[in-house]
């Protein structure tokens, strides 16, 4: 029987230490592009591949993520009380009634693959999607979505890539990998932050992932790694051991909003598709070219 994807795992407890002071008492996933925060683009894209679970993991200072997925009772009424109907309707269509928000609190900052762990009490033995929010990615339909397709024929765990520039393989884990179909590779291995001269490809991994629960057991017997954090990329590589891993080549334009410079990329980028602003702010770019 084919496993569907439902649970999907935001970890949300870093420090955003790159955009410090905006991120000194506020979550860098709140952080909005043009109207809605990076989390919200996050949980959309998750909604959009049929995911109604939504586990954040979460650290001191995020309470404004749990905030902005609960109900708003005074802003809710206010608006209604003064007509704003539309307004309304945009706050309330935040988190649709047929998803779920669940928190769980990441006590330590041990590393993306320790926050993952965190989650096997809600995942136990069900596959899910994991989505960083600095990774904003605008893609048609959205790139979980198109995870999810490939996992319904292959069943089992994929890394979302993209080919990056050899000069900046240092920054991310580089796949070996064998092309197996149509944007897909079968990954041999993984090799995080190689030198350009050392890497095995251009092909990085960035923040999408869809992991089988066997992820859990390797997350739990590895050895912590740099900076004394469980890290993901070596539980994926003792993953790969037992099981088939797969590289898919997302369609989509990605901004790292994790730095100060994709970030303004992704404002001006989302800032020109949106609808109410995009003809003024067209014009507006002119003059300053």
């Amino acid at each position: 029987m084919k496993q569907k994807i439902t649970k999907a795992v935001f970890p949300v407890a870093g420090l955003g230490s790159r955009f410090l002071p905006a991120t000194k008492a506020t979550a860098k996933e709140m952080m909005p592009v043009v109207d809605k925060p990076l989390i919200q683009y996050a949980v959309e894209e998750a909604m959009a591949a049929g995911i109604t679970d939504m586990v954040f993991i979460t650290g001191r200072n995020k309470r404004a993520i749990e905030d902005h997925f609960d109900k708003a009772y005074e802003l809710e009424a206010t608006l209604e009380a003064q007509g704003k109907d539309e307004l309304l309707r945009l706050v309330q269509s935040v988190v649709p009634k047929h998803v779920n928000c669940i928190y769980i609190r990441q006590a330590e900052p041990l590393g993306l693959g320790h926050a993952v762990l965190c989650a096997k009490p809600v995942i136990q033995d069900e596959p899910f999607a994991v989505i960083l929010a600095d990774d904003l990615i605008d893609g048609e339909p959205p790139v979980v979505k198109q995870m999810v397709d490939v996992f319904a024929q292959y069943q089992c765990s994929i890394l979302g890539v993209q080919d990056v520039p050899r000069a900046h393989t240092k920054q991310y884990g580089i796949v070996s990998s064998t092309n197996l179909a149509h944007h897909i590779e079968r990954v041999h291995a993984i090799v995080e932050k190689p030198k350009p001269e050392d890497a095995p490809s251009t092909l990085a991994v960035v923040g999408r992932y869809i992991l089988t629960p066997r992820i859990f057991h390797h997350l739990e017997h590895i050895k912590p790694g740099a900076g004394g954090e469980i890290q993901l990329t070596d539980g994926i590589e003792a993953l790969m051991r037992d099981e088939k891993l797969l590289a898919y080549r997302f369609d989509g334009i990605r901004y790292d909003c994790g730095s100060k410079l994709g970030y303004l990329q992704a404002q001006v980028a989302f800032g020109l598709k949106h609808e109410e602003i995009r003809a003024g702010f067209a014009e507006y770019l002119k003059t300053i070219a």
